[in-house]
């Protein structure tokens, strides 16, 4: 049985929009935001300020990665309740999941929460580590997400 064409067409686009943030944020917009003192004439940013500014487009972008997660669930759940398994499209579904979840529920509360304490909370080193682990979780989700959009279109043109 197959799928609908713009369903299928649908998941691959939000696949790769996800990937097209994931790489705008990480590569183009926190090298912007960190480094203003570059680009700003006589304004002063601070990196605790430029934080803030980050921390609250990662947490709106928050929200855009539950529904992904969401979406990713119910339409690999589709394919695998027809019988259509393939072990490199579900781990990297487990994946993109995880590293959503946790990226969204985990990373950016904490982060949050110990800026909300100050400047001085986000220069200690479980602060450092916090971040340090979101930037791997964020890559490790940039590639989950290519490696999940080339194996589900691989898979549609066998179909």
């Amino acid at each position: 049985m197959r799928n609908n064409i713009y369903v299928d067409f649908g998941y691959l686009v939000i696949l790769a929009a996800t990937f097209g943030a994931v790489m705008t944020l990480g590569v183009l917009v926190a090298p912007v935001v960190f480094n203003p003192n570059a680009l700003l004439v006589d304004v002063a940013l601070d990196r605790y300020n430029s934080g803030m500014l980050m921390s609250e487009i990662f947490a709106r972008f928050s929200t855009w990665l539950y529904i992904v997660a969401t979406l990713v669930v119910i339409y690999e759940a589709m394919w695998y309740k027809r019988g259509q398994r393939d072990a490199i499209s579900f781990a990297s579904a487990f994946i993109v999941v995880a590293t959503s979840l946790l990226f969204s529920a985990v990373y950016v509360p904490k982060i949050l929460s110990m800026q909300a304490l100050g400047a001085e909370a986000t220069m200690s080193d479980t602060f450092a580590n916090i971040h340090t682990a979101s930037e791997l979780d964020f890559k490790i989700l940039a590639v989950s997400l290519i490696v999940l959009f080339i194996r589900r279109l691989m898979l549609l043109r066998r179909a």
